[in-house]
């Protein structure tokens, strides 16, 4: 699978919860219901932290784990 369609299924995926969802890498916080913003930050060999917040907490990090381990992305949960 391309790069491009990593980005659309993360964010389709990311867009269908009312979370907040921010990626950190490095020094960078994308949201990643923006497909600008990934376009820009995703690059296969990174590993990013995964900052998810709101009412459907579990269920959106539950599924972003899945996207991105579809797409052979390492993604670290946060939890405050």
């Amino acid at each position: 699978m391309s790069k491009n369609e990593a980005i659309m299924e993360i964010s389709q995926t990311a867009n269908k919860f009312t979370s907040s969802i921010v990626l950190q890498f490095e020094n960078k916080y994308i949201d990643v219901k923006s497909i600008l913003g990934l376009f820009t930050t995703l690059v296969d060999s990174n590993s990013y932290e995964l900052h998810v917040h709101g009412p459907d907490q579990e269920e959106a990090i539950a599924s972003m784990q899945e996207v991105f381990a579809k797409h052979n992305l390492t993604i670290v949960v946060k939890k405050d």
